[in-house]
Formats: C-alpha cells, structure tokens, sequence
C-alpha cells in the first residue's frame, strides 16, 4: 500500500511517497536525480540497519553512492558538522546536479537540508526520514538548519527537497522514547486545525503507540496532509505556517536550557504546548474540559507534561532568542479552543509570567 501527497509549490512542488518497504525501491529515486551521482548523508545508528537498503539498489542501477556516516544526536547539529559533510562533498567532487540524501531523522533532514542549500549555492536533495517525528514534520516543508550555541536552528534556510520518501517499516526499529517524541508534533495538527484529526487519535492512540501498520499510515498521512496545506499557503513563515510552532516557542527554551539531546525535541515540543494551553486557560480562552483532553493525549503518548523548573526569568530570556519575536515582543500560538490554533502577541504578560512561575 503506497500514498502520494504533493506539496504544492508552483516550479518548487514535490511528491511525498508513503509506504511499507520503499527504502530499497531505486526506481522512485532514479527518476528524481539529475545525474547518477548522489551523496548519502546519514548517521552511525541509522547506518547499519538501513544505509545498503537505500545504497545498493542505487549502485546496481549504475549509481555513483557517496557514504557520509556523522555522529548520532542533536547536540551534533552545528557548524562543525556541517563542514564534516562539505569536506566529503568536495573530495568526492560532488557537483551541482549531484543529489544529497538524507537518510535518519530531524537532525539528518535539517543538516543535510541545509548543505544541500548552500554547497555551491545549491543542489538538488531528497528526504528519506526514519523516525515518526522527521516524517510526520520536519521533512516536510523545506525548513533546514543548524543549531547555535545561543539557540536553536537560528541559522538556517527554506529550501526544498525534490522527493520525501516515507517508508513506516523504518520505525519497527525506532526506540519507543523517540517514538513518543514523533507523536508530539503528530498530536499537534490536531490541536492547531484538525479536530476530527484529534479525536481519531483520541480513539487511536494505543494501536498508534503499538505500530499498527494502518494506523500509522494513517497518522502519517494525515500529518503530512496538513503540513503540506500549510507550507503550500505560507512556504516562508509569514502568517499561518507559524502554527506549527505550537509548543515551540516554550519547548526551544528547554532543549537550550537543559543542554540539546537531553530532552528530545518531541518531549519539549509536549511540555511547551501543555505550558501554551495552561496559559491559554488562564486567559479564558481555553475551556477545563479541552485542557484535560489535552493532558489525558499526552499521557496515553507517554509524553512529559511537566517542564524543567527553569525560573521566569530563565524562560523570558531563552524565548525571547525566539524567531517569531517581532520589534522586540514574543508571539505565541495559544489555543482557542481543539483545532483552533492563533499566533499572537495580545497576551497577558501577568498570565504569561503565572504561567511560567507555576514551574518550580
């Protein structure tokens, strides 16, 4: 069973393939090179299981395969790595119609992203995530980066892939922490414009949680679904592609704080939209009832709901390194309501510091 959704980008469009055992299918990424000549960016704990499943089909269709193996984890995700992959590019005498494959999760999609952008001003690349939370969101919509020791992904581009390749058998291997962490930003499309979304993952979860072949599919789906609405309206973050930072606002100040990789960025993700709806209630504008189906999703998704006792002040000054911050004021998404997301700066800096406060 195979899914096609298309990001609708006019001259930038590009196809998401969903699907069981499409790692080693060479004939969906030969009709996306340019030349046969490609780079695979990927990382120690991926490469061992999957790297030949995606490689050697590639070689036996006359390929050209560049291997380049990075450490594993987000506290890898910098400039010095970045580099690590233009060195191989350059000694391999990677051209500008080789194509750059990223094979792993976040980390892997948004570096390999980002050299795919900037090596000799940019080359074509494709997406094939391996965990829940690089299918469902983050190699979906062109977002690339790096971290800097200040804050995360302040350095970065929108740019592209010409292909996501999704195939859900990457995620038998994937550690149920990780897993967790994935259903986070799964979760999230529900809460910011799909309600009947979150009421299927409502009924669901367990079986999501248990890898259910159809259940997953499902869930990915519908997340790419609504990601690719978004990003089609909004590519560059003007408006409403800002709501799917839900959480993100609250969740980057902890992956900075704590150190990145010690908190996942899913269970960040989790306990900054638990913090954006505590303070959406405070201000009215979420009801009791929505908030403890919020809660009770969370916990069924053995996700955090409770934040690291950073201090307000810790807090204030993390968020406000935040790339929604306009002249000067955080914006952030609150909840009116499951399935109505708003992106604002109209908030009750009294709540908003209560809100904070109430974590110590």
């Amino acid at each position: 069973m195979k899914q096609i959704l298309n990001v609708a980008l006019a001259e930038r469009s590009y196809p998401i393939h969903i699907g069981s055992g499409l790692l080693s299918d060479a004939e969906i990424l030969l009709k996306h090179l340019k030349q046969k000549h490609v780079a695979i960016v990927t990382n120690t704990t991926v490469a061992p299981i999957y790297l030949d499943k995606v490689a050697k089909p590639l070689r036996d269709a006359g390929v050209q395969v560049v291997e380049i193996i990075l450490p594993d984890g987000e506290q890898y995700k910098n400039s010095d790595t970045l580099n690590v992959i233009y060195d191989a590019l350059i000694n391999a005498r990677c051209e500008r119609n080789t194509t750059l494959i990223a094979l792993g999760g976040g980390v892997i999609g948004d570096l390999t992203g980002y050299a795919a952008a900037t090596y000799l001003r940019g080359v074509p690349f494709i997406q094939i995530p391996t965990t829940l939370l690089s299918q469902v969101d983050s190699s979906v919509g062109g977002k690339t980066g790096i971290n800097h020791p200040q804050g995360k992904n302040m350095i970065g581009a929108f740019y592209q892939p010409q292909l996501v390749l999704i195939d859900i058998d990457t995620l038998q291997t994937l550690p149920k922490r990780e897993l967790s962490a994935g259903v986070a930003e799964v979760i999230k499309y529900g809460l910011i414009r799909d309600v009947k979304f979150f009421e299927w993952l409502e009924i669901n979860m367990p079986k999501l949680m248990a890898l259910d072949e159809v259940i997953v599919a499902e869930a990915v789906y519908r997340s790419c679904l609504n990601k690719a609405e978004v990003v089609a309206a909004d590519e560059k973050e003007a408006g409403e592609r800002a709501l799917l930072n839900l959480g993100h606002t609250f969740g980057h100040a902890i992956e900075n704080a704590m150190g990145y990789g010690v908190w996942l960025h899913g269970e960040a993700v989790a306990a900054g939209t638990i913090m954006a709806a505590e303070l959406s209630l405070q201000m009215g504008w979420l009801q009791v009832d929505d908030m403890q189906k919020i809660k009770a999703i969370f916990t069924d998704a053995k996700l955090p709901q409770t934040p690291p006792a950073l201090g307000v002040e810790k807090y204030l000054e993390l968020m406000g390194l935040d790339k929604k911050v306009q002249d000067g004021k955080i914006r952030l998404i609150l909840q009116k309501g499951i399935g109505h997301a708003v992106i604002t700066s109209e908030y009750d800096t009294n709540a908003l510091q209560s809100t904070l406060a109430s974590y110590h």
